[in-house]
């Protein structure tokens, strides 16, 4: 393995084209190509670095041959490029959704395990410095055990967006992050959509989780709000977390008269705030470097293709749940899916 790996970033909207600045400064990381079909996109990632850029996905691979790539394109398009990169020998983070649907990731993962390649899904929430700190919290049993767990992801609508509705674009991030936290899996689900902007898709959902083990969840998400808003409350028999993932901040509301008796908590009481301080990074930087050592290390994947699977699965029974009016139950994702 090389000490230093040749990257590549395949589409170059606003995500790639972070990807690619990235990339550009990573210690061990040489950003060797970027392709897009659209010139100027191209021009402007290379921005006058030693940095090759293709119209095509096939000329990139070809000419740079990468260790790496990150494909960043619309999720239509997640398997074919994906299947073209995996099939050159690269390790490929391909951004979330995973792909359009649960067939066409499952023939990614085998591909990858076929290849020998790591496959990682960018599910780019758990390099928030924030959800890290409070991983490291609940593993270590702070709060005690979890009670629900709510997260509100609004904003104004994005124009970019056009071929998924709110629940596959935004939901799977705090799907995955809800996982990621209980260490558990979803059972059922219940959602309710709307539409208010004229798309062939929803723009405003609420949904509920029940997870393996009991604990709720409960998301709120939207592109219909004039102000953005990323939180997450974590709600605990002894207190509360409450996680600001655009200013990288968490809170603990202590439960004062936590003290259960016979498995039920005795009382709830206000009690005293206390804030972390948090070590700020760039969640993207985090990601890319964890993909980088996880390639250098021979894995295991930052994100595996079954959590990315996971989240899909979700978003899915999510979207089914507010077209029928429905609870959905939701299959548990098989690690050699």
């Amino acid at each position: 393995m090389p000490t230093v790996l040749r990257a590549a970033v395949i589409g170059l909207g606003s995500m790639g084209a972070n990807h690619a600045r990235v990339l550009s400064d990573t210690p061990g990381v040489e950003l060797a190509g970027v392709a897009d079909p659209d010139p100027e996109r191209v021009q402007k990632a290379v921005g006058g670095r030693p940095v090759a850029g293709f119209a095509g996905v096939a000329e990139l691979l070809a000419e740079t041959r990468p260790d790496f790539v990150s494909i960043v394109v619309p999720t239509g398009l997640h398997e074919s490029v994906a299947l073209q990169a995996i099939e050159a020998g690269a390790h490929v983070l391909v951004e979330k959704p995973i792909a359009a649907t649960l067939d066409a990731a499952a023939r990614l993962a085998r591909a990858a395990e076929k290849r020998g390649v790591i496959l990682t899904v960018g599910h780019i929430e758990r390099f928030n410095p924030a959800i890290r700190e409070l991983k490291a919290r609940l593993d270590a049993g702070q709060g005690g055990r979890v009670i629900q767990v709510r997260a509100r992801r609004v904003g104004p609508f994005p124009h970019r967006i056009r071929d998924v509705g709110v629940i596959h674009d935004l939901a799977p991030h705090d799907i995955d992050i809800m996982r990621y936290l209980l260490a558990a899996d979803v059972e059922r689900v219940f959602a309710e959509a709307r539409r208010h902007i004229n798309t062939a898709n929803e723009d405003l959902f609420a949904g509920s989780l029940r997870f393996a083990g009991g604990a709720m969840g409960l998301l709120d998400i939207n592109w219909l709000t004039p102000m953005k808003e990323r939180s997450l409350t974590v709600l605990c028999e002894k207190g509360m977390f409450v996680a600001d993932y655009a200013a990288q901040s968490l809170v603990f509301y202590e439960n004062y008269a936590a003290a259960a008796r016979e498995g039920a908590i005795a009382s709830v009481t206000e009690g005293p705030m206390t804030r972390y301080p948090i070590a700020n990074r760039e969640p993207l930087r985090v990601e890319l470097e964890a993909f980088r050592d996880a390639i250098l290390a021979g894995g295991p994947a930052p994100v595996s293709a079954a959590d990315g699977m996971a989240a899909l699965a979700i978003a899915e029974a999510l979207v089914q749940s507010s077209r029928e009016d429905r609870p959905i139950a939701v299959a548990p994702i098989l690690a050699e899916a």
